[in-house]
């Protein structure tokens, strides 16, 4: 019931040019180390394992 907890997740994070328009995204894949406790809240305890994703180009 309580304990610890793993969560895959990914997030993208965007890459500018000067004009400020998007190039492409850099894609990121991670872990996410959740702590349950007794109060019943969920806290982030970690962010770990986290590789970047091979990209692809952003087609307009």
């Amino acid at each position: 019931m309580y304990g610890w907890q793993r969560y895959d997740s990914r997030f993208a994070i965007p890459v500018f040019n000067e004009n400020n328009e998007i190039l492409r995204y850099n894609v990121f894949h991670a872990e996410l180390l959740i702590r349950h406790s007794e109060d019943k809240k969920l806290y982030l305890y970690d962010i770990v394992n986290i590789k970047k994703e091979a990209s692809t180009p952003l087609e307009q």
